[in-house]
Protein backbone atom coordinates (compact mmCIF):
# COMPACT_ATOMS: atom_id res chain seq x y z
CA UNK A 1 0.00 0.00 0.00
CA UNK A 2 1.24 3.47 -0.90
CA UNK A 3 1.27 5.26 2.46
CA UNK A 4 2.09 8.59 0.81
CA UNK A 5 -1.10 8.59 -1.25
CA UNK A 6 -3.16 11.74 -0.79
CA UNK A 7 -6.93 11.79 -1.09
CA UNK A 8 -8.74 14.89 -2.39
CA UNK A 9 -10.30 17.16 0.20
CA UNK A 10 -13.86 16.63 -1.06
CA UNK A 11 -13.72 13.05 0.29
CA UNK A 12 -14.37 14.56 3.72
CA UNK A 13 -17.11 16.93 2.56
CA UNK A 14 -19.96 14.60 3.56
CA UNK A 15 -18.75 14.27 7.14
CA UNK A 16 -18.08 18.00 7.36
CA UNK A 17 -21.58 18.84 6.14
CA UNK A 18 -23.14 16.46 8.69
CA UNK A 19 -21.02 17.94 11.48
CA UNK A 20 -21.89 21.49 10.44
CA UNK A 21 -25.65 20.87 10.15
CA UNK A 22 -26.19 18.72 13.24
CA UNK A 23 -23.50 19.98 15.65
CA UNK A 24 -21.93 23.33 14.77
CA UNK A 25 -24.98 25.13 13.37
CA UNK A 26 -27.29 24.34 16.35
CA UNK A 27 -24.60 25.63 18.70
CA UNK A 28 -24.31 28.91 16.80
CA UNK A 29 -28.09 29.29 16.72
CA UNK A 30 -28.22 28.65 20.48
CA UNK A 31 -25.64 31.37 21.12
CA UNK A 32 -27.72 33.69 18.96
CA UNK A 33 -30.83 33.03 21.06
CA UNK A 34 -28.92 34.02 24.20
CA UNK A 35 -28.97 37.63 22.90
CA UNK A 36 -32.78 37.69 22.68
CA UNK A 37 -35.73 37.65 25.10
CA UNK A 38 -36.79 34.16 23.98
CA UNK A 39 -39.29 32.70 26.42
CA UNK A 40 -42.44 30.57 26.62
CA UNK A 41 -44.52 33.63 27.35
CA UNK A 42 -44.10 35.43 24.03
CA UNK A 43 -44.30 34.40 20.39
CA UNK A 44 -41.99 37.21 19.29
CA UNK A 45 -38.24 37.55 19.68
CA UNK A 46 -36.52 40.82 20.49
CA UNK A 47 -32.80 41.49 20.51
CA UNK A 48 -31.69 42.44 24.05
CA UNK A 49 -27.93 42.43 23.62
CA UNK A 50 -25.98 41.29 26.66
CA UNK A 51 -28.93 41.63 29.05
CA UNK A 52 -29.15 37.87 29.67
CA UNK A 53 -25.42 37.69 30.38
CA UNK A 54 -25.75 40.64 32.77
CA UNK A 55 -28.42 38.61 34.56
CA UNK A 56 -26.12 35.59 34.71
CA UNK A 57 -23.27 37.59 36.24
CA UNK A 58 -25.48 39.79 38.40
CA UNK A 59 -24.80 39.81 42.14
CA UNK A 60 -28.56 39.68 42.71
CA UNK A 61 -28.71 36.15 41.35
CA UNK A 62 -27.02 32.92 42.39
CA UNK A 63 -25.49 32.18 39.01
CA UNK A 64 -21.93 33.00 40.09
CA UNK A 65 -22.31 30.54 42.97
CA UNK A 66 -23.65 27.99 40.49
CA UNK A 67 -20.64 28.50 38.22
CA UNK A 68 -18.32 28.16 41.23
CA UNK A 69 -20.14 24.96 42.31
CA UNK A 70 -19.62 23.49 38.84
CA UNK A 71 -15.91 24.31 38.78
CA UNK A 72 -15.41 23.10 42.36
CA UNK A 73 -17.23 19.84 41.61
CA UNK A 74 -15.04 19.35 38.54
CA UNK A 75 -11.80 20.05 40.42
CA UNK A 76 -12.51 17.84 43.45
CA UNK A 77 -13.92 14.86 41.55
CA UNK A 78 -11.19 14.98 38.90
CA UNK A 79 -8.37 15.01 41.45
CA UNK A 80 -9.83 12.34 43.73
CA UNK A 81 -10.92 10.03 40.91
CA UNK A 82 -7.42 10.16 39.46
CA UNK A 83 -5.66 9.69 42.82
CA UNK A 84 -7.93 6.90 44.08
CA UNK A 85 -8.08 5.32 40.62
CA UNK A 86 -4.28 5.26 40.39
CA UNK A 87 -3.96 3.70 43.85
CA UNK A 88 -6.50 1.01 42.95
CA UNK A 89 -4.81 0.43 39.60
CA UNK A 90 -1.44 -0.07 41.30
CA UNK A 91 -2.98 -2.50 43.79
CA UNK A 92 -4.92 -4.43 41.15
CA UNK A 93 -1.96 -5.01 38.87
CA UNK A 94 -0.30 -7.16 41.52
CA UNK A 95 -0.47 -10.94 41.60
CA UNK A 96 -3.37 -11.55 43.98
CA UNK A 97 -6.14 -14.13 44.13
CA UNK A 98 -9.35 -13.42 42.22
CA UNK A 99 -7.74 -10.41 40.54
CA UNK A 100 -10.37 -10.07 37.81
CA UNK A 101 -13.15 -10.41 40.38
CA UNK A 102 -11.74 -7.51 42.39
CA UNK A 103 -11.40 -5.42 39.25
CA UNK A 104 -14.94 -6.23 38.23
CA UNK A 105 -16.37 -5.26 41.62
CA UNK A 106 -14.64 -1.87 41.57
CA UNK A 107 -15.58 -1.26 37.93
CA UNK A 108 -19.23 -2.30 38.29
CA UNK A 109 -20.71 1.02 39.55
CA UNK A 110 -19.45 2.85 36.45
CA UNK A 111 -21.67 0.77 34.15
CA UNK A 112 -24.83 1.50 36.13
CA UNK A 113 -27.13 4.39 35.30
CA UNK A 114 -26.02 7.55 37.08
CA UNK A 115 -29.63 8.54 37.67
CA UNK A 116 -30.42 5.15 39.25
CA UNK A 117 -27.32 5.36 41.47
CA UNK A 118 -28.43 8.81 42.59
CA UNK A 119 -31.90 7.57 43.49
CA UNK A 120 -30.46 4.60 45.41
CA UNK A 121 -28.05 6.75 47.39
CA UNK A 122 -30.77 9.30 48.11
CA UNK A 123 -32.53 6.49 49.96
CA UNK A 124 -29.31 5.18 51.58
CA UNK A 125 -28.36 8.64 52.87
CA UNK A 126 -31.80 9.53 54.19
CA UNK A 127 -31.21 11.07 57.65
CA UNK A 128 -33.96 9.08 59.42
CA UNK A 129 -34.49 5.77 57.65
CA UNK A 130 -31.39 5.63 55.47
CA UNK A 131 -29.25 2.50 55.51
CA UNK A 132 -26.02 4.39 56.21
CA UNK A 133 -27.22 6.20 59.34
CA UNK A 134 -29.03 3.06 60.54
CA UNK A 135 -25.75 1.13 60.24
CA UNK A 136 -23.86 3.79 62.20
CA UNK A 137 -26.43 3.68 64.97
CA UNK A 138 -26.44 -0.13 65.08
CA UNK A 139 -22.67 -0.27 65.70
CA UNK A 140 -22.72 2.40 68.38
CA UNK A 141 -21.56 5.27 66.18
CA UNK A 142 -24.80 7.17 66.19
CA UNK A 143 -22.95 10.42 66.87
CA UNK A 144 -21.57 10.19 63.31
CA UNK A 145 -25.04 10.00 61.75
CA UNK A 146 -25.67 13.18 59.77
CA UNK A 147 -28.20 14.81 57.49
CA UNK A 148 -26.01 14.00 54.52
CA UNK A 149 -28.17 15.41 51.74
CA UNK A 150 -30.27 17.96 53.62
CA UNK A 151 -27.50 19.82 55.45
CA UNK A 152 -26.11 22.84 53.61
CA UNK A 153 -22.63 22.03 54.96
CA UNK A 154 -22.61 18.35 53.96
CA UNK A 155 -24.84 18.07 50.90
CA UNK A 156 -22.34 19.06 48.21
CA UNK A 157 -19.59 16.90 49.69
CA UNK A 158 -22.00 13.96 49.82
CA UNK A 159 -22.92 14.44 46.16
CA UNK A 160 -19.24 14.53 45.17
CA UNK A 161 -18.48 11.43 47.27
CA UNK A 162 -21.23 9.44 45.57
CA UNK A 163 -20.04 10.56 42.14
CA UNK A 164 -16.43 9.62 42.96
CA UNK A 165 -17.60 6.16 44.08
CA UNK A 166 -19.49 5.78 40.83
CA UNK A 167 -16.70 6.85 38.47
CA UNK A 168 -13.46 5.74 40.10
CA UNK A 169 -13.69 2.19 38.71
CA UNK A 170 -13.80 3.50 35.14
CA UNK A 171 -10.70 5.63 35.72
CA UNK A 172 -8.98 2.68 37.41
CA UNK A 173 -9.59 0.50 34.35
CA UNK A 174 -8.00 3.04 32.01
CA UNK A 175 -5.00 3.43 34.31
CA UNK A 176 -4.58 -0.35 34.58
CA UNK A 177 -4.29 -0.47 30.80
CA UNK A 178 -1.66 2.27 30.97
CA UNK A 179 0.30 0.48 33.70
CA UNK A 180 0.27 -2.83 31.85
CA UNK A 181 1.68 -1.11 28.74
CA UNK A 182 4.88 -0.14 30.61
CA UNK A 183 7.69 -2.53 29.76
CA UNK A 184 8.95 -4.65 32.66
CA UNK A 185 12.51 -4.06 31.42
CA UNK A 186 12.51 -0.68 33.15
CA UNK A 187 11.66 -2.22 36.51
CA UNK A 188 14.21 -5.02 36.10
CA UNK A 189 16.94 -2.50 35.33
CA UNK A 190 15.89 -0.38 38.30
CA UNK A 191 15.98 -3.43 40.60
CA UNK A 192 19.52 -4.20 39.46
CA UNK A 193 20.46 -0.62 40.33
CA UNK A 194 18.98 -1.08 43.82
CA UNK A 195 15.88 1.09 43.43
CA UNK A 196 13.12 0.57 45.98
CA UNK A 197 9.36 0.61 45.32
CA UNK A 198 8.92 4.35 45.78
CA UNK A 199 11.83 5.16 43.49
CA UNK A 200 10.41 2.87 40.80
CA UNK A 201 7.06 4.63 41.04
CA UNK A 202 8.58 8.11 41.06
CA UNK A 203 11.07 7.70 38.22
CA UNK A 204 9.42 5.03 36.06
CA UNK A 205 5.72 4.48 36.70
CA UNK A 206 4.56 8.04 37.20
CA UNK A 207 6.36 9.64 34.21
CA UNK A 208 5.24 6.85 31.88
CA UNK A 209 1.63 6.91 33.15
CA UNK A 210 1.31 10.69 32.62
CA UNK A 211 -0.17 10.38 29.10
CA UNK A 212 -2.85 8.05 30.47
CA UNK A 213 -3.47 10.43 33.39
CA UNK A 214 -3.87 13.24 30.87
CA UNK A 215 -6.58 11.20 29.15
CA UNK A 216 -8.44 10.42 32.38
CA UNK A 217 -8.17 14.06 33.43
CA UNK A 218 -9.73 15.21 30.17
CA UNK A 219 -12.57 12.70 30.59
CA UNK A 220 -13.16 13.72 34.21
CA UNK A 221 -13.14 17.44 33.44
CA UNK A 222 -15.59 17.03 30.57
CA UNK A 223 -17.90 14.99 32.78
CA UNK A 224 -17.58 17.35 35.73
CA UNK A 225 -18.37 20.48 33.73
CA UNK A 226 -21.51 18.94 32.26
CA UNK A 227 -22.68 17.04 35.34
CA UNK A 228 -26.44 16.97 35.73
CA UNK A 229 -28.10 13.66 36.54
CA UNK A 230 -26.20 12.88 39.76
CA UNK A 231 -26.98 16.29 41.28
CA UNK A 232 -30.55 16.21 40.00
CA UNK A 233 -31.24 12.77 41.47
CA UNK A 234 -29.63 13.40 44.86
CA UNK A 235 -30.52 16.99 45.76
CA UNK A 236 -32.05 18.75 42.73
CA UNK A 237 -29.76 21.67 43.54
CA UNK A 238 -30.82 21.96 47.19
CA UNK A 239 -31.05 22.11 50.06
CA UNK A 240 -31.76 25.80 50.28
CA UNK A 241 -30.90 28.17 47.49
CA UNK A 242 -28.32 26.86 45.01
CA UNK A 243 -26.42 24.87 47.67
CA UNK A 244 -25.57 22.07 45.25
CA UNK A 245 -26.83 23.67 42.05
CA UNK A 246 -24.61 23.25 38.99
CA UNK A 247 -24.88 24.89 35.60
CA UNK A 248 -26.87 22.22 33.82
CA UNK A 249 -29.40 21.78 36.62
CA UNK A 250 -29.86 25.57 36.48
CA UNK A 251 -30.28 25.41 32.69
CA UNK A 252 -32.80 22.60 33.10
CA UNK A 253 -34.84 24.66 35.58
CA UNK A 254 -34.74 27.77 33.42
CA UNK A 255 -36.02 25.88 30.42
CA UNK A 256 -38.60 24.19 32.64
CA UNK A 257 -39.97 27.59 33.69
CA UNK A 258 -39.95 28.93 30.13
CA UNK A 259 -36.95 31.27 30.55
CA UNK A 260 -35.26 29.96 27.44
CA UNK A 261 -32.99 32.95 26.76
CA UNK A 262 -31.40 32.94 30.23
CA UNK A 263 -30.99 29.16 30.03
CA UNK A 264 -29.29 29.50 26.67
CA UNK A 265 -27.00 32.22 28.04
CA UNK A 266 -26.00 29.89 30.87
CA UNK A 267 -25.23 27.17 28.31
CA UNK A 268 -23.11 29.63 26.34
CA UNK A 269 -21.13 30.54 29.46
CA UNK A 270 -20.59 26.84 30.11
CA UNK A 271 -19.40 26.36 26.54
CA UNK A 272 -16.80 29.13 26.87
CA UNK A 273 -15.61 27.76 30.23
CA UNK A 274 -15.21 24.27 28.75
CA UNK A 275 -13.11 25.62 25.88
CA UNK A 276 -10.70 27.60 28.05
CA UNK A 277 -10.42 25.01 30.82
CA UNK A 278 -9.95 22.22 28.28
CA UNK A 279 -7.22 23.99 26.31
CA UNK A 280 -5.32 25.04 29.45
CA UNK A 281 -5.59 21.61 31.05
CA UNK A 282 -4.43 19.72 27.96
CA UNK A 283 -1.40 22.01 27.58
CA UNK A 284 -0.41 21.51 31.21
CA UNK A 285 -0.96 17.75 31.23
CA UNK A 286 0.87 17.04 27.98
CA UNK A 287 3.85 19.36 28.56
CA UNK A 288 5.84 16.78 30.49
CA UNK A 289 4.78 13.63 28.69
CA UNK A 290 7.46 10.99 28.36
CA UNK A 291 7.77 8.80 25.33
CA UNK A 292 8.54 5.17 26.00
Amino acid sequence: MNKSKRYPGYFASGALIIYFVFFFLPGIIGVGYSFTDWSAYSDKLHFVGFQNFKTVFSSDENYMKIIFNTLWFTLVTTVLKNVIGLILALLLTKSIKFLNLHRGIVFMPSVLSTLIIGMIFKSILDPKSGLFNSFLRSVGLGMLAQKWLVSSELAFGSVMAVDIWRGVGYIMTILIAGLLSISTDYYEAASIDGADGWQKFRYITFPLILPTLATTTVLNVIYGLKVFDMVYALTNGGPGKATTEVLYTAVFKKFGTGQYAVGTALSSVMFVIMIFVGIYMIRIMTKNEVEE
